[in-house]
């Protein structure tokens, strides 16, 4: 467990499968999952499965859960992790609409920060961004993500053609 001052990050327990079954499945969370179609409860139990040992699957989440009450609000993630060259993509949700804007988001990015420089010895974390998610794209900056690149009209949402703005981190400066 990674704990923060208001904030936790846990792994992912069998236990969690029916809240990431309502999460995945919310179409309000897909535009920034690049969902299409919703998640089984089997595929949700195998995603599961597979997020358990980082080293064979290059991904790993964890579950944000707050201090005071361990009512969980979100997951963190790490995907496309490639040891040899040490990096990896950071995705977040703050899935529960009531736990926005309380500074979650950068706690727990802050937190699987620390744990990839220190514990995975990772060096380079990078991110894209819808363009008209001027909150994620505030909170990626804040933490010192640089931004690296910009893909014109690279996705399309309810009709309308949205850039990627692409950020990286480097955790190791030479």
């Amino acid at each position: 467990m990674l704990k923060g001052k208001t904030i936790y990050l846990r792994s992912v327990e069998e236990d969690d499968a029916t809240t990431l079954f309502m999460w995945e499945n919310n179409p309000d969370n897909w535009k920034v999952s690049n969902t299409e179609v919703p998640f089984s409860m089997t595929a949700i139990h195998q995603l599961i499965e597979q997020q358990s040992n980082i080293r064979n699957s290059g991904q790993l989440r964890f579950i944000i859960c707050e201090n005071d009450s361990d009512f969980s609000v979100g997951t963190v993630d790490l995907y496309d992790v490639n040891f040899k060259h040490g990096f990896a993509s950071v995705g977040i949700l703050i899935a529960e609409e009531k736990a926005r804007r309380k500074g979650r988001a950068k706690e727990s990015l802050g937190l699987l920060i620390e744990y990839a420089r220190d514990i995975l010895e990772l060096t380079n974390l990078q991110c894209s961004i819808h363009g008209d998610n001027e909150p994620s794209i505030q909170l990626f900056e804040s933490l010192g993500f640089l931004r690296i690149g910009l893909r014109k009209n690279w996705f399309i949402y309810k009709g309308k053609r949205i850039d990627e703005i692409s950020y990286q981190l480097c955790l190791k400066e030479q």
